[in-house]
């Protein structure tokens, strides 16, 4: 078979993959929320039970990865992000769970307004349609992103990491089985390059792709299709101690920030602090990341306080992903708002400080989705906020911007409710006037608010 053959049935399974999607789709924007729920559960109820199947595939593409790691083309944080146990599948399980209890995203009413008598206007919530994402090696993403998209009525394309190419597989099994009464295709797995190639030029057919990544693949993606993405890029987060800082608080929460999980997108990588409290803070923190084993870089008048290495101004910039974190000490709040949209990736972003207005000057002034006052970049999360899950962090602004939960797999129609209205009655000297009034009601087929 020549090359030319090989990639053209890539194309064609593809394309039989997403077309299959886009017939789902139109079927599941239809499934009552009550069959969504028990699907889902479902799908919770069978990862407990086939556990030992999932953490014997995961450890055949953990076994692999050690390899990669030892011949140095992988790093610790990718392998760290990769591994499964048993308490990870009871959170995966549980988070599954947690997208059945949500409020139904979908035909809620958005707004509501009477152009005239018997002649109503309703803007309802409805699914995107069929969603593409392309994601790294962790396998629990690709069950967040399945969930949220059956609970909101979306038929899905999965591209996981080949690095978790067994645990990917057997999940995705696990997932199209427990949901078997659902419209058949709802769910699809593509595994080879080419077959996202070909699915980035399926524009006509592929509602929204959602790569997550860094900024080179996300920009890969959105120079190759024109199909909407939606990008969650990498993670520069920053954490700022104030002059005005409760340093013991400041401490605990940049601690967090970095080595509570240092492998996601969500963990601090440059600590600014405020020159006026610097000589006080950062001696007993830089010793308490030592012994964590952070390894440690400054500017220069962080290097006159505590012994690091140098920082190099592309440290500024870099997302770690492991415990390694860099520091400058800034002049003052403007300092810090100054450096961080300078340098940050507009992803999440704390200010640690007891001085309101300098709380209210940072968080209005930095450009990012999701900006704390006392607390640490690791909320920054779609089940933390509440969302049951999410697909990724937005970084952008269009559309979704921060963790995308249910919310963000949504668009809208509008429906126009009337009685035998004609244009013609609204145009011309003796026109009607339209009403344009708003209304506290809900969209019922056929029927009409009443007010």
């Amino acid at each position: 078979m020549s090359e030319h053959d090989h990639d053209h049935d890539y194309d064609h399974e593809t394309d039989r993959q997403v077309t299959e999607a886009q017939r789902a789709a139109l079927k599941l924007a239809n499934v009552d929320e009550s069959e969504r729920n028990a699907a889902l559960n479902s799908i919770a109820d069978a990862i407990r039970e086939r556990e030992d199947e999932i953490l014997a595939a995961n450890a055949e593409d953990v076994e692999a990865a050690e390899g990669m790691l030892e011949r140095g083309e992988y790093t610790q944080a990718l392998v760290d992000r990769l591994k499964l146990d048993e308490a990870k599948l009871e959170d995966i399980a549980g988070m599954v769970e947690s997208v059945a209890e949500q409020d139904d995203p979908l035909g809620a009413t958005l707004e509501a307004r009477e152009l005239d008598a018997d002649l109503e206007l309703y803007r309802v919530a409805v699914p995107i349609g069929v969603i593409a994402t392309v994601f790294e090696s962790r396998p629990d993403a690709l069950v967040q992103i399945a969930a949220l998209a059956l609970k909101s009525g979306n038929a899905v394309i999965l591209k996981g990491g080949s690095e978790a190419s067994e645990s990917n597989r057997i999940l995705y099994e696990i997932i199209r089985e427990a949901t078997a009464d659902l419209p058949a295709g709802w769910a699809q797995l593509i595994e080879a390059h080419e077959e996202v190639d070909r699915l980035l030029e399926l524009d006509d057919k592929v509602d929204l792709v959602m790569p997550r990544g860094s900024s080179d693949f996300v920009s890969y993606i959105q120079d190759n299709t024109q199909i909407p993405v939606l990008g969650h890029t990498e993670g520069v987060c920053h954490v700022y101690v104030d002059s005005e800082a409760d340093l013991e608080m400041a401490e605990d929460i940049a601690f967090d920030a970095k080595v509570q999980y240092p492998a996601v997108c969500n963990a601090v990588e440059t600590l600014l602090v405020d020159e006026a409290v610097a000589a006080d803070f950062l001696p007993g923190l830089v010793e308490r990341y030592e012994k964590a084993g952070v390894e440690l870089r400054g500017d220069e008048t962080t290097r006159e306080i505590v012994d690091v290495g140098a920082a190099t101004d592309g440290d500024w910039r870099t997302e770690y992903g492991d415990l390694e974190l860099s520091i400058k000490v800034v002049g003052d709040v403007y300092g810090a708002v100054e450096h961080v949209n300078e340098n940050g990736s507009k992803h999440t972003e704390s200010i640690v400080t007891e001085d309101t207005d300098a709380a209210e000057t940072f968080m209005t002034g930095i450009d990012a989705a999701s900006v704390f006052h006392n607390a640490s970049t690791r909320f920054a999360d779609g089940y933390r906020y509440g969302l049951g899950a999410e697909v990724g962090i937005s970084t952008g602004k269009i559309h979704a911007r921060g963790p995308v939960g249910l919310e963000g797999l949504t668009t809208y129609k509008y429906y126009l409710e009337g009685e035998g209205h004609l244009v013609a009655s609204y145009s011309g000297e003796d026109a009607f006037p339209f009403s344009h009034r708003e209304l506290d009601a809900e969209w019922t087929p056929g029927e009409r608010s009443g007010e």
